[in-house]
């Protein structure tokens, strides 16, 4: 008897088939810019208080954690304001969690979710595992997408969940507050608002948060990966109306968020203004790598996030390579041409314009 040697060999369910993952290249080199993560470390002062938050919490992790988590859903209330309460918030471990919540308790077999194409890779990733139907809808040729097309486009798909990334992965692309609305009244289905890189936007760009009132299919995502340096502890969440999050309810895991995970969340929460300190640094990086592409004769995109997508490569593989080879890893996210960059430190973004530049040099 042989064993099993190939995935095809699986009774694999039939929609898995022919599926990838996530797939972003985990390699150490010593300039890492290709998952948009903060590449900051937490402030020494806030990694104190997280480590005696941890502390605490192991003394009694004999004990399940708090199912409702509800300090740290009182936290990230207080934390976006708007008037919230902590019965409108729900979080996970990441916000992938967060949206594989939503897809389980509204997207499933014989539904539908739908995306403006290039959008954040793991949206048909997840809508595909949870047994829904992707729909891909299209973008102008800058990446944005207007009102009435947008409305247009999800009225005749009728989803029945629609993503919306605000602003966009893996182009950086803002998306208004018309536009969003303009979606919500074309479709019966839940509307997500992924503003994973909002706090990156301008101070008076305005979040969908405002428009939760009234909105009871309304979804707003968040993550503490980016802003708050947190990619490695995990955690992400939205607000939603009280109903929604009672909907997640019936599809989460029991104790699905550790006594660990709840306790280093509350404590970085606590220094929300500390750990922001990071942005205005980052949003200068990243204005500094787009200016910089554009003098050299790349087509760098708008972008409200911690990163830059920038064009005008005839050999966006080569680059690519090039780049890893001395030492920086940037991601081809899959548009021709095109590769992109995460915003870092400022040496981490002196080390890949130097790199790009002798590239350039060299060709």
């Amino acid at each position: 008897m042989g064993g099993v040697t190939r995935l095809d060999d699986l009774p694999l369910r039939d929609h898995l088939r022919g599926m990838t993952p996530y797939g972003a290249p985990q390699v150490a080199l010593p300039v890492a810019l290709n998952v948009n993560e903060n590449t900051h470390p937490v402030p020494e002062e806030v990694a104190g208080d997280i480590l005696d938050a941890v502390a605490m919490a192991l003394r009694d992790v004999n004990r399940y954690p708090d199912r409702e988590f509800a300090a740290l859903r009182e936290g990230f209330a207080e934390y976006l304001g708007y008037g919230l309460t902590r019965e409108q918030i729900w979080a996970a471990n990441g916000s992938n969690e967060v949206l594989q919540h939503i897809l389980q308790a509204f997207g499933g077999p014989d539904r539908t979710a739908f995306g403006f194409a290039p959008t954040y890779s793991m949206y048909p990733l997840l809508t595909r595992a949870t047994g829904a139907s992707w729909v891909a809808g299209t973008r102008a040729a800058d990446f944005s997408v207007d009102a009435g097309s947008a409305a247009a486009q999800v009225a005749e798909a009728q989803p029945d969940v629609v993503f919306l990334c605000a602003p966009n992965n893996p182009t950086g692309t803002p998306m208004t507050l018309e536009v969003i609305e303009a979606v919500y009244d074309a479709t019966e289905g839940i509307v997500v608002v992924d503003e994973a890189y909002q706090e990156f936007a301008p101070r008076d760009s305005g979040s969908a948060l405002a428009l939760l009132p009234g909105r009871e299919r309304l979804v707003v995502s968040r993550t503490m990966s980016k802003a708050f340096a947190f990619a490695g502890a995990r955690v992400g969440y939205l607000a939603a109306d009280a109903a929604v999050v009672d909907a997640l309810r019936l599809v989460r895991l029991p104790y699905h968020l550790s006594s660990l995970t709840q306790a280093a969340a509350n404590a970085a929460l606590r220094h929300a203004p500390t750990m922001l300190g990071m942005v205005d640094e980052i949003v200068a990086q990243r204005d500094r790598i787009s200016a910089t592409l554009a003098a050299i004769g790349y087509k760098p995109y708008e972008s409200w996030t911690n990163f830059v997508l920038f064009g005008g490569l005839h050999d966006a593989a080569a680059t690519w390579q090039g780049l890893y080879d001395k030492g920086v890893l940037i991601r081809d996210v899959g548009i021709p041409q095109h590769l992109r960059v995460t915003a870092g430190t400022e040496p981490e973004t002196t080390a890949f314009l130097e790199a790009l530049a002798s590239l350039d040099s060299a060709s």
